[in-house]
C-alpha cells in the first residue's frame, strides 16, 4: 500500500526534528544558564558576535546544499556532485580563514571588539568548520540516513553543553581563585569559555562525520561546479538577503540606539526574549530539512500541486498552535531567560507572528525552486532585507528594540505577500486560502479572548489558557480526521 506522501513528510520531519529540534533545545538550555551567569551587556555581546557568525556561515555555503540537492538528483553519478561541492567548500573555507588570521585586528577594530581579537579568531574557525562540514550533512540527507544525521548533530551539541558548563560552572566554582593560575582563565571576561567549547563541539562533529568524508576525494568538475554555481548564487543571495533579516538588528541595535543607551545590555535583552519565539523557529527549520528533499521528489507526480497546497494547510494549522502555546503560556515560557531579561517580553507575540509569515514563505518558495527561476526568490529575499534594514533605521532610535521586532515583523509578511502573488502567475498553486483564513482568524480571536480576559488566580488562568488551547486543537482533529485517515497516495 502507497504511503499518504503528507504522512510521508510527517515522518520525515519528526525524524529530521531529533537531528535539528532536540539539538536546538539542548542549546536552548543554555540560554537560561547564560542569562542567570552573564549580564546583559555580556548576553549581548555573545548574541551579536553569533549574529555575525549566522551571516557568514550563509556566505561561506553559498547555497552549494540546495545546489547539491538539486543536481544529486540530476546526474548520474551523486558522488561526483558531492565531491565537486565539498571540494570547494574545502577551499574556501581555508581561504576565509587565512583572510581573517591576515587582517584580525582591523576586522576586530571595525566591529568594535578590539580588545576581544580572539573572540573572532575563534569563532572563524568554528564557521569554516561547520561551511566543511554542511556538505556531509547534505549527503546523509540525500541518502535518507536521518538517524546517523540525529545521531551526529545531538552528539555534538551535547558535547557543547558540556563543556560550557565545565568551563564556565564546574571549574570556577571548585577551583576558586585557583583558576587565575590557569593560562585561560586569566582574562577575566568568560565570554570567550563559550566560543572555545563551540569549537571543540565543531571539532567533534568533523570527527563523527570521518566515515562520510572516506568518501570524499578532492575532485572538481568544472563543468558541474559552473553549474552548480549558477544554480546556487541566488540561492545564496536569498539565504544572506534571510539572515540580514533575522539577525542584522543584533548588529544595528548597537550602531542605531541613542549614546546615552546601553546598547549591549539591548541586544541582549532583546536576544534572550527573542530566543522564546524558540519553538516556532525549531519547527520550520525542522519542516525545512525534510520539506527541501521532498518538494523535489513529488515534483514529477501528477499529483504534486495537490500536495503542495496540502502541506501548506497543516504547516499553517501547526504553527498557529504554536503561537497560541506559547504567547497564551508566557508566564510559563519566560522562565526560560533570567528575571533580569523580563523587560523584553513584549516582543515575543510579534517575533512568533514573523516566523509564522517566514515558514508560510519557505513553503511558497516552491514554485521558484521547482522552476529554476531562484534569482525570483533572491529579489523577494532582497526586498525583506531592504524592509528590514530600512525600518531598523527608522525605529530603532525611537523605539529600540521593539522598533526591531516590528521590523521582522513587516519583513517576512512583505515577503510572504510577494511570494505568494508572483508564484500564481509563474507556478499556480491553489493553496486551500478560505480554510487557512478561517483557521488564522479563530487562532487571533482565541488569542484576543487569552489577552482580554483577566484572571488574577494563576491556576484559573492556567485553566482557562489550556481549555481555549485544546479547544482551537480538538477543533483541527476533528475537521481535518477524515482526510488524514483515508487519503491515499497514487
Amino acid at each position: 500500500m502507497a504511503i499518504n506522501p503528507i504522512k510521508r513528510l510527517a515522518g520525515e520531519t519528526a525524524i529530521y526534528g531529533l537531528g535539528t529540534i532536540v539539538p536546538r533545545l539542548l542549546n536552548y538550555f543554555l540560554v537560561p544558564f547564560y542569562t542567570r551567569i552573564f549580564d546583559q551587556n555580556a548576553y549581548g555581546q555573545i548574541t551579536e558576535l553569533y549574529a555575525w557568525v549566522a551571516i557568514i556561515m550563509v556566505i561561506l555555503t553559498y547555497g552549494m546544499e540546495t545546489a547539491f540537492f538539486r543536481y544529486a538528483n540530476k546526474e548520474k553519478d551523486p558522488k561526483r556532485v558531492f565531491n565537486t561541492a565539498t571540494t570547494s567548500l574545502f577551499f574556501t573555507s581555508i581561504v576565509f580563514v587565512l583572510v581573517i588570521i591576515i587582517f584580525l585586528q582591523d576586522i576586530s577594530t571595525a566591529i568594535r571588539y578590539e580588545g576581544n581579537s580572539e573572540y573572532i579568531m575563534i569563532l572563524a574557525v568554528i564557521v569554516a568548520l561547520d561551511a566543511f562540514t554542511s556538505l556531509p550533512f547534505a549527503y546523509l540527507r540525500f541518502r535518507n540516513k536521518a538517524r546517523r544525521f540525529s545521531f551526529i548533530k545531538i552528539t555534538g551539541v551535547l558535547v557543547n553543553i558540556f563543556l560550557n558548563f565545565l568551563l564556565l560552572l564546574v571549574i570556577p566554582k571548585y577551583f576558586g581563585e585557583r583558576t587565575q593560575e590557569l593560562i585561560f582563565y586569566r582574562n577575566e571576561n568568560l565570554i570567550v569559555f563559550v566560543f572555545i567549547a563551540n569549537l571543540l563541539s565543531s571539532l567533534t562533529t568533523l570527527l563523527l562525520l570521518i566515515p562520510e568524508l572516506k568518501l570524499f576525494r578532492l575532485i572538481i568538475d568544472k563543468q558541474l561546479l559552473r553549474k552548480m554555481l549558477a544554480y546556487g548564487l541566488p540561492i545564496l543571495i536569498i539565504g544572506m538577503a534571510g539572515m540580514i533579516n533575522e539577525v542584522s538588528d543584533k548588529i544595528l541595535l548597537k550602531y542605531l540606539l541613542p549614546a546615552n543607551v546601553d546598547a549591549q545590555a539591548q541586544i541582549g535583552v532583546y536576544g534572550a526574549n527573542y530566543k522564546l519565539a524558540i519553538l516556532m523557529t525549531l519547527f520550520i527549520q525542522m519542516f525545512r530539512y525534510a520539506a527541501e528533499p521532498f518538494f523535489f521528489a513529488e515534483s514529477g507526480k501528477k499529483d504534486a500541486k495537490a500536495t503542495y497546497s496540502r502541506v501548506m494547510t497543516y504547516f499553517v494549522l501547526f504553527t498557529l498552535l504554536i503561537f497560541l502555546g506559547v504567547t497564551m503560556f508566557i508566564d510559563v515560557f519566560k522562565y526560560f531567560i533570567g528575571p533580569k531579561f523580563w523587560a523584553g517580553l513584549m516582543i515575543v507575540p510579534i517575533v512568533l507572528a514573523a516566523k509564522l509569515f517566514l515558514g508560510v514563505f519557505y513553503n511558497l518558495s516552491v514554485w521558484y525552486k521547482l522552476t529554476n527561476k531562484t534569482l525570483y526568490g533572491a529579489v523577494i529575499a532582497l526586498t525583506g532585507a531592504a524592509v528590514t534594514i530600512v525600518l531598523n533605521i527608522v525605529l530603532i532610535p525611537k523605539y529600540g528594540y521593539l522598533g526591531s521586532a516590528w521590523a521582522n515583523f513587516f519583513c517576512y509578511l512583505s515577503m510572504m505577500i510577494i511570494s505568494y502573488f508572483w508564484g500564481r502567475r509563474i507556478y499556480p498553486i491553489k493553496y486551500q486560502l478560505k480554510k487557512i483564513a478561517a483557521y488564522t482568524l479563530l487562532a487571533g480571536f482565541i488569542y484576543y479572548i487569552s489577552r482580554a480576559v483577566t484572571i488574577e488566580n494563576n491556576y484559573l488562568a492556567f485553566l482557562f489558557h489550556t481549555v481555549l488551547l485544546l479547544s482551537f486543537a480538538g477543533l483541527i482533529i476533528v475537521r481535518e480526521k477524515r482526510y488524514l485517515a483515508t487519503q491515499k497516495a497514487d
